[in-house]
């Protein structure tokens, strides 16, 4: 039997992938959503032999989902990766796919249209070789991952599998870890009145810039305290503010966002309630303050055990593809791994090496491209059987 990776196969579909606009329309109000490449994977995934569908979790936001179907009595596996985008602003080139010095280039290369063409590589290697699972492979190009990940969200109430590996691009090492993050809002109240009238007023801007004050204490003491092993200490930053009507009035109330990174172990509730805490503080000192903290919307952080049989399971092949361990890490940005082992399936990150992901010039090297859709391969050989 022979197994080896179909590298113009691979290296055609990441350049259509990348001249396929799917910015996601969350971010950008022109951006074209998930529809039309999602068509194309389907399309793809028919043709190499799996069962393919598409399904919308909002009117546009399309999935598109293939079976490998195993011969029973295995486990079963996902290889998950997003199909949308972020926004092109300042990208002279953005859909171009253009191939040079070894690298495909364009919006979504990177993150993660190149991991998308490995896991399409992957279950090719074993259609065109017959590989036999025991367990059914899935491959699930996801809607919104960039922003909401309704895809993901909506997948696990169709398909849960026994483990997942998400194919965010990690320079080929093995992650398992990452943070998560809440958004909060902070308003602080106060009185409006003519600026002349100091008497009258009371200035929600001003006690906003108290609240900061502290918050930046809070932030120092994160970044200096305890650390994850793999992803290192908790974060907060505040990210806008808003406030006041005119120069010449109080302003009766602010507004400040915060993102609040989580690291494994730390929970939601935990984390607000240190950002109440300085809410509740300030009052105590001046009965004019008065403030609000409402958390509105939040994502877990993700770790799985090295010992895991998913993690064993891809550690044995990238040993094998790569001639060496891998490295295990951990790594800041959320991913859809979260939502996957949130619903009760084993899940692992690993995936291709680039570079430029939200940025004007994005890239994705074609050879780890190649090598992840071997090493994916692999995996599901161990793991389905």
């Amino acid at each position: 039997m022979s197994l080896l990776p179909d590298r113009p196969f691979i290296v055609r579909t990441l350049t259509d992938l990348v001249r396929i606009n799917s910015v996601n329309p969350s971010l950008a109000p022109d951006g074209a959503g998930e529809a039309e490449v999602a068509a194309y994977i389907a399309r793809t995934l028919a043709a190499i032999g799996l069962e393919g569908e598409t399904f919308d979790s909002a009117p546009g936001r399309t999935t598109a989902v293939g079976t490998l179907r195993g011969r029973g009595g295995g486990r079963s596996l996902m290889l998950n990766g997003h199909a949308d985008t972020v926004g092109i602003e300042g990208m002279a080139d953005p859909f171009s796919g253009e191939v040079r010095d070894g690298r495909v280039y364009g919006r979504g290369a990177h993150d993660m249209k190149g991991s998308l063409a490995a896991c399409l590589g992957a279950a090719k290697m074993l259609a065109d070789a017959r590989v036999a699972l025991r367990g059914d492979l899935v491959v699930a190009a996801v809607a919104d991952e960039e922003y909401g990940s309704l895809g993901t969200a909506d997948l696990v109430t169709r398909c849960r599998p026994d483990a997942a590996i998400v194919a965010e691009p990690t320079n080929l090492q093995v992650c398992l870890a990452h943070k998560g993050y809440i958004w909060i809002e902070v308003e602080t109240t106060g009185r409006a009145a003519h600026g002349s009238r100091f008497t009258e007023g009371v200035d929600a801007v001003m006690r906003m810039g108290r609240f900061l004050a502290a918050l930046d204490r809070l932030e120092r003491a994160l970044r200096e305290g305890p650390a994850h092993p793999l992803v290192g200490p908790p974060s907060l930053h505040a990210a806008m503010v808003q406030g006041g009507t005119g120069l010449s009035t109080y302003a009766d109330s602010c507004r400040l966002k915060i993102e609040r990174r989580t690291v494994p172990g730390e929970t939601v509730d935990a984390a607000v309630e240190q950002i109440r805490a300085i809410a509740a503080a300030l009052a105590a000192e001046d009965p004019t303050f008065s403030a609000t903290v409402r958390p509105f919307f939040s994502r877990e952080p993700f770790e799985v055990s090295p010992d895991a049989a998913i993690v064993r399971a891809i550690t044995g092949a990238a040993t094998a593809v790569l001639g060496r361990a891998p490295a295990l890490v951990g790594d800041s940005p959320w991913m859809d791994s979260a939502l996957l082992a949130a619903a009760g399936i084993e899940t692992v990150v690993m995936g291709p090496t680039g570079a430029g992901e939200h940025s004007a010039v994005e890239w994705t090297d074609i050879d780890s491209v190649v090598r992840a859709a071997d090493i994916l391969a692999r995996t599901a050989m161990d793991y389905c059987a």
